[in-house]
């Protein structure tokens, strides 16, 4: 699969992440999807501009495709990597708004395992694969 076929992945998943709220039975009544973690608005703008930028890294250039795996990759996999240790990541302003927060370690790899997952395996992609 090329970097830019992957971007595409990508956009196709950003943009099903940013539509989540939006889907009925995906929120409980609680207002938390999938009954783990409250997506927000500043959220569904985080993913939709997240798939925007995947897209152009899919329509644009393999050098735009591996610049967005790169970046993206790093900047999830380190929210994921920081909100699994303090319940609290950067990216939705979580760690400013919220600090640390005492949360169960399973409940922690629960609501980080998407950014985890897709920042790992972007960061590998843009590293590893299709390389000249």
């Amino acid at each position: 699969m090329t970097l830019r076929a992957i971007c595409f992945v990508y956009f196709l998943v950003l943009l099903g992440a940013a539509a989540l709220n939006y889907i009925p039975g995906v929120r409980d009544s609680e207002g938390l999807t999938f009954g783990i973690f409250e997506l927000d608005l500043f959220d569904d703008a985080l993913h939709l501009a997240s798939a925007l930028w995947a897209l152009a890294g899919a329509l644009v250039s393999r050098q735009v495709a591996r610049t967005f795996l790169l970046l993206f990759g790093a900047l999830y996999l380190a929210d994921g990597a920081m909100g699994l240790v303090w319940g609290s990541g950067y990216l939705d302003f979580g760690i400013f708004q919220y600090g640390v927060q005492d949360l169960p370690f399973d409940f922690k790899v629960m609501a980080n395992l998407p950014h985890l997952a897709l920042g790992g395996m972007a960061l590998l992609s843009g590293l590893f694969l299709d390389r000249r």
